[in-house]
């Protein structure tokens, strides 16, 4: 297998952990978020300088997406007072902050980012292996949280949260988990990610990369963990097929879109349901 096919495969499974990590807030919770980038960016920072502390990839990887949770816990405290459209305004602002900071510290190298990050001695196979293994994982954690009492509760509040309160539902707690889960996922995928480049910088985790998260859950289906990761590896692998595209690659990738969002508004997993439903 080519060192390309490698990458692209490694680079969908790093997507496909950031889209389900946002699908737990979004999908599960009803949680607006428009600023996932900022806990990506979190992780793949704190790995970057563990890994140059001389701490192992795997330890680097635990502590970077614990910090990267907590992080997301706090956010999801502040956020507490607001949703919707405020919601996904103040999870923006987190997303803007989180560059501000990071371009102005010298720690982490302000606009130069940090390079020289230290191999985690697996080898390009050994990386590809652990990234489908954390896919894995998180495919599995996504889909136990979908069919436990956590993950009917998620479904409350994200359906009304004033009767999953009625009920008894404790609605602040489980949207402090389902951002703490999320956000740590999202701080795992950060950390993957630093160890596959072994460089970053401020501007790889900018806006465009929640935008492109969000609409890896909406293409896939918001809520469904099998229709994000198809949404996840569809928009990783569709900009490199149409590559031979050359300037017009993001018209065509763009038309995709819209054409799937016309014809399935309940992404792929609805228009695969809906497929299924109209057989004889």
């Amino acid at each position: 297998m080519s060192s390309y096919v490698i990458g692209l495969l490694t680079v969908t499974g790093i997507n496909v952990i950031l889209a389900l990590s946002l699908n737990l807030i979004t999908g599960f919770c009803g949680q607006v978020s428009l600023g996932h980038a900022a806990f990506y960016g979190v992780g793949a920072y704190a790995t970057a300088l563990l890994l140059l502390a001389g701490i192992p990839l795997l330890p680097a990887l635990v502590m970077s997406a614990l910090v990267a949770g907590l992080i997301g816990v706090a956010v999801g405290l502040a956020s507490l007072r607001v949703k919707d459209d405020f919601l996904a305004i103040t999870t923006m602002a987190v997303g803007f902050l989180f560059l501000g900071v990071v371009r102005k510290l010298p720690m982490v190298g302000g606009e130069l980012g940090i390079s020289g990050i230290p191999a985690s001695g697996f080898g390009e196979g050994g990386d590809a292996a652990l990234v489908l293994a954390m896919a894995v994982a998180t495919t599995a954690l996504s889909l136990y949280l979908g069919r436990n009492w956590t993950g009917f509760a998620f479904q409350a509040v994200a359906s009304d949260d004033g009767a999953a309160r009625a009920v008894g539902i404790s609605v602040g707690a489980y949207k402090l988990v389902a951002f703490g889960i999320g956000t740590a996922l999202a701080g795992l995928a950060g950390g993957l990610y630093t160890n596959f480049v072994r460089f970053i910088v401020p501007d790889t985790f900018g806006f465009g990369v929640s935008v492109l998260a969000l609409c890896m859950v909406v293409v896939g289906g918001i809520g469904s963990t099998f229709g994000v990761i198809c949404g996840a590896i569809l928009l990783t692998m569709f900009p490199e097929v149409f590559r031979f595209t050359g300037d017009y690659r993001l018209l065509v990738y763009g038309t995709l879109l819209i054409v799937v969002m016309m014809f399935g508004p309940g992404g792929l997993a609805g228009l695969a349901k809906s497929t299924l439903c109209e057989r004889p």
